[in-house]
């Protein structure tokens, strides 16, 4: 659930009160680059930690998550994640993204079009912004529990998902919203 904070055209999960916030989300801003996003993740997992830590949740049954704002130009999730709990290889639809662990570490295989698969592990403090083409999958590393911010633009589009990373297609087909323009 999502409310309405000082301006209409914000949505910011009812339990983050702190202004600070709606200020990063710059509702003017239509389409944020990867290094944009990955400020956001990266100063919304620094400022707001306890905020965060409020709203966090962890689920041993399932992945568990929730949107922590809306905009016209970008959503913004927390995400936490039990050792071993994954994601299914995925793209985010031609969106760009960027994720910060919040605390934790997670494990992240990646594939561009056409590229090999890589993997990385991310800790505590680190973050990532990637651009339309990249696929992953995420999945909780270590032995304790984990969280991370992430924000995608532009916002609500459906991601795709794969049987693995392999089956990645040499090109990510564009937005269908940028399709018209």
């Amino acid at each position: 659930m999502t409310q309405s904070i000082a301006r209409p055209d914000v949505e910011i999960h009812p339990q983050l009160t702190n202004p600070l916030l709606a200020d990063l989300l710059h509702p003017e801003r239509l389409l944020w680059t990867a290094r944009e996003l990955a400020d956001l993740t990266n100063t919304v997992t620094t400022e707001l930690t306890t905020d965060l830590r409020g709203v966090l949740h962890f689920d041993h049954d399932r992945r568990w998550w929730a949107r922590l704002a809306l905009t016209d130009g970008v959503e913004l999730w927390l995400l936490s994640w039990v050792p071993g709990q994954q994601t299914k290889p995925h793209d985010h639809g031609g969106a760009s993204g960027s994720f910060t662990v919040l605390q934790g570490e997670l494990n992240e295989e990646y594939r561009y079009p056409g590229g090999p698969v890589r993997r990385r592990t991310h800790v505590t403090g680190e973050g990532i912004g990637f651009g339309a083409g990249r696929a992953h999958q995420v999945t909780g590393a270590g032995t304790s529990l984990a969280a991370s911010v992430h924000a995608y633009s532009p916002p609500l589009v459906a991601t795709r998902e794969y049987a693995s990373l392999a089956d990645v297609p040499a090109e990510i087909p564009p937005l269908p919203a940028i399709l018209g323009k």
